[in-house]
């Protein structure tokens, strides 16, 4: 019988027209997504499952940034491994969702800014997500408890009264901007790696539909993708909606409500039918609903669909998402009781350590798959650079 890495060697022959292609990658785990899309371009029966693999079929070899840019194209549906015949225990053990996985946390180390941070993606799980949290909302309420006023109800349930707005602003502006500016310039030196062409008008349109949509959440034909078995479902599809809107209509809700204060001089606190409440509102409980949801589907999910390690990574950023939201609402009605200092501390506390860890968590996941999205919506529209072999 032949070995691994003759059957490998063959398959990689016969993608590239008869030559054997060189696998150029940098890591293990690189090299192993390239292993895969050598046997992958050979086979291409997943070719109409998502952008992936029409994505791959432009390629003959794959680059260290090929890899990442495969990678993070990959929404991790599953639907690729229930259909390879090549999948495990097939002696060419193609995963291509558990690969891409193992990759995709090394292109947010490998290009998070500053470099040096990088090493926190690896640190980034559910115990120290929460610990964070606990540790920034006990420093809140031991702040409000030296000052005594951490049990006491507020007129008219004026948080301000209780951290004022400029203090607020100081302490959370530097956090954000910080986080803003170490997600932009990580995304762009990988942009930068990935020279993808200029992009056009319909190109941008159509990598913002796909990503506000979640495309290639569909498992290629519209049922969904794979959780926990080979059945279909669009509940992943569905929660992510939810979580990723949720958090916008929570993140309108305060730009509203700074638009209001600076510019028309309307100062919190908001009645309850005021767009920012409403907005928040609405938001916040489709975030509890999205959370929820994906918490669920995370510890269901099927072992061989992405990589175990991850894991505390991916329920930390759920988790905090989670508890901002319900410490939202909560503060919100307990507003008018004698807990409003207290439940205003816990939320600033959860609120500061997800800021915090934006830019080393799950949350790079989205900014790095935009960028993919828009690249293969840009490579779509050139033309194929392959020639046949002897041209």
């Amino acid at each position: 019988m032949p070995s691994l890495d003759e059957l490998t060697r063959d398959a990689a022959a016969l993608a590239g027209g008869g030559r054997v292609i060189p696998i150029r990658a940098h890591s293990p785990a690189e090299a192993e997504v390239a292993r895969q899309m050598q046997i992958c371009n050979a086979c291409r029966y997943c070719e109409g499952f998502c952008a992936v693999f029409p994505a791959m079929t432009r390629r003959l070899e794959f680059s260290p940034a090929d890899v990442h840019y495969l990678a993070n194209l990959c929404h991790n549906c599953g639907a690729c491994l229930h259909a390879c015949q090549y999948a495990p225990p097939n002696a060419f053990a193609v995963n291509v969702p558990q690969a891409m996985a193992r990759v995709r946390v090394t292109t947010y180390a490998d290009y998070a800014w500053p470099p040096a941070l990088g090493a926190l993606y690896q640190r980034n799980g559910l115990t120290l997500s929460l610990a964070l949290a606990a540790g920034l909302a006990l420093f809140l309420v031991l702040a409000l408890a030296l000052k005594g006023t951490l049990w006491q109800a507020m007129p008219a349930g004026n948080f301000y009264a209780v951290f004022p707005h400029n203090l607020m602003v100081g302490l959370f502006a530097p956090v954000f901007l910080f986080a803003m500016l170490a997600l932009g310039l990580g995304v762009r030196r990988f942009w930068r790696d990935q020279a993808p062409g200029p992009a056009s008008g319909a190109a941008l349109g159509e990598a913002s539909h796909d990503a506000l949509r979640l495309k290639y959440l569909d498992g290629g034909h519209g049922e969904g993708c794979n959780n926990e078995d080979d059945a279909f479902t669009l509940a992943r599809r569905r929660f992510h909606h939810f979580t990723f809107y949720g958090f916008m209509l929570c993140f309108a809700a305060t730009s509203v409500a700074t638009l209001y204060h600076y510019l028309l001089g309307w100062s919190a606190p908001y009645a309850a039918t005021s767009l920012p409440k409403l907005l928040g509102t609405v938001g916040g409980v489709a975030l509890l609903i999205g959370t929820a949801g994906l918490w669920r589907l995370n510890l269901r999910r099927h072992p061989q669909h992405g990589d175990s390690a991850q894991a505390p990574m991916d329920l930390g950023f759920i988790a905090l998402l989670f508890f901002t939201a319900f410490t939202g609402l909560a503060l919100m009605l307990l507003r008018s009781t004698a807990a409003l200092p207290l439940a205003l501390a816990i939320h600033l506390g959860v609120v500061m350590a997800l800021f915090a860890t934006l830019p080393y968590g799950k949350f790079a996941h989205g900014v790095f798959r935009c960028a993919a999205l828009l690249k293969w919506a840009i490579e779509k529209r050139q033309p194929s650079r392959l020639t046949l072999a002897g041209d």
